[in-house]
């Protein structure tokens, strides 16, 4: 069982450290999912439930069978919204635990899920869908990896398709006194997502301005 004296988050960057000391950005993903599912580790991220900005967004906004891609999709509760809305859903995380896991907790799933990684991304993602959500996933990468990462979210998006994207706001926070993970995308990343064609058609803050909520298309 895992400690309960361990702080998730404390766990979290200690693990994300060790990664980013061999040069491997994605690299404590796995090692934090595959302690979780035995039991050993706290997903410091995981709620139970879709994200409350992505469930009001979808409600009124049925599927129809169009397709959809959930970036870094954890513990897949976006990506089951989706399907359960109608979206011929795909997801993928860089963790092979995590799907595993996934494929545990939904069996009967019709979600297609995989292993990738953001940074070197499947070439039949390009232009392939008509909805891609990306939420606290480029965040959870240092700085220096976030633009590749949002051009590969961006490059997803087919034409007439729609991107969604969630993240912390790091003008909500004391970056003095920050440690990562999460390294929180200021406004220009969250507007960086704009590029190859993409654009920006909404941007605010929510709960509370601590989170950014930005919706573009192609």
């Amino acid at each position: 069982m895992p400690d309960d004296a361990i702080d998730p988050d404390e766990e979290a960057r200690r693990r994300a450290g060790l990664a980013l000391a061999n040069g491997d950005p994605t690299g404590w993903f796995e090692p934090l999912y595959a302690a979780a599912e035995a039991g050993e580790a706290v997903l410091p991220w995981y709620r139970g439930k879709p994200s409350p900005e992505l469930a009001d967004w979808i409600d009124g906004r049925p599927g129809d069978g169009r397709r959809a891609l959930v970036v870094g999709c954890g513990m897949a509760d976006d990506a089951e919204l989706l399907a359960a809305s109608g979206y011929e859903t795909s997801a993928f995380d860089v963790s092979p635990s995590a799907i595993k896991a996934v494929l545990n907790r939904f069996p009967d799933t019709t979600v297609s899920y995989r292993t990738a990684d953001l940074l070197t991304p499947p070439a039949e993602f390009h232009y392939a869908f008509d909805l891609v959500v990306e939420i606290m996933t480029v965040q959870s990468m240092p700085k220096d990896v976030h633009d590749p990462a949002i051009a590969s979210v961006s490059g997803f998006v087919a034409p007439g398709g729609t991107l969604v994207v969630g993240a912390v706001a790091e003008e909500s926070i004391d970056l003095d006194t920050w440690e990562g993970p999460p390294w929180p995308l200021s406004k220009a990343e969250v507007e960086s997502f704009a590029r190859d064609g993409v654009t920006l058609t909404s941007l605010r803050r929510v709960r509370d301005d601590a989170r950014w909520w930005a919706e573009f298309t192609r």
